[in-house]
């Protein structure tokens, strides 16, 4: 009973009640923006978007439009984690690589984010465009966070691994990994978070058969505004839970680095 009392005084400390406040005021406001518009089609109301937002889970395709969306993302992520990881090496441990490899990084960077879906539309099919253009756009962010981590690294600490012969995969394993979390854990919810974006804006266009963006789109078209704003809502939570989930992982690898370096 204690330890329960002590966790919701813990959680109202440390800022819950704030964000709480907040959700309040937001929906205050909500409420009376749409009373001064006094329009459903320009913007519904939040107790109809969470009547549609019921409506909706109800639905037989809701689960498989949540999860066809969430496999993109996780699928595009993971391309541009993998990826981003290899060539931020190869960027990070040889200086020619970086060379040529910077003007390619710079034009993915560069790149207008509707430019890479409208390309993507002409290469793949609708399944994979929001995958495509969800790597291209976290792929950067990784690979640069690699990079810069590997340049953080303090050279006299190889140069003594050098000395002594250490194996390879000791260096890698003891100097190069600790050195690169706090960069990859700073990458990793920065780039998922853009990436889910990219995938739904890239489902709007490619048009899926399940996706969270083709109900957007679609309930665009027919002017069913109160489930655009539910798709829109639970766009939002599915990024906010999978961001507080990365937070929770990254606390918990800054927490076991530090109990190695002790």
């Amino acid at each position: 009973m204690k330890t329960s009392i002590t966790k919701k005084t813990s959680f109202l400390c440390n800022g819950g009640i704030y964000t709480i406040i907040s959700f309040i005021l937001l929906l205050a406001a909500w409420k009376l923006i749409s009373l001064v518009i006094s329009s459903e089609i320009i913007l519904p109301s939040p107790e109809n978007t969470a009547i549609s937002m019921l409506d909706l889970i109800r639905t037989r395709e809701f689960f498989i439009i949540i999860l066809s969306s969430l496999q993109r993302g996780v699928l595009g992520f993971i391309l541009s984690f993998v990826l981003g990881i290899f060539f931020g090496f190869l960027s990070g441990l040889s200086r020619i690589f970086r060379s040529i490899f910077e003007p390619f990084l710079s034009v993915i960077r560069t790149t207008p984010v509707i430019t890479i879906i409208l390309i993507a539309l002409i290469w793949f099919k609708a399944n994979n465009v929001p995958v495509f253009a969800s790597f291209l756009m976290a792929f950067p962010i990784i690979c640069t966070n690699v990079i810069e981590g590997i340049d953080s690294i303090d050279q006299k600490i190889l140069e003594m691994a050098k000395i002594f012969r250490i194996k390879k995969s000791r260096v890698i394993g003891e100097i190069y990994i600790p050195s690169l979390i706090p960069f990859l854990t700073a990458a990793v919810s920065t780039s998922f978070g853009i990436g889910w974006k990219v995938v739904i804006a890239a489902e709007v266009l490619s048009q899926p058969k399940y996706a969270i963006g083709t109900s957007l789109q679609t309930s665009k078209i027919y002017l069913n505004i109160n489930d655009v704003f539910a798709w829109t809502i639970y766009a939002i939570l599915i990024g906010y839970v999978i961001e507080r989930i990365i937070r929770l992982a990254e606390s918990k690898t800054v927490k076991w680095k530090k109990k190695n370096e002790s």
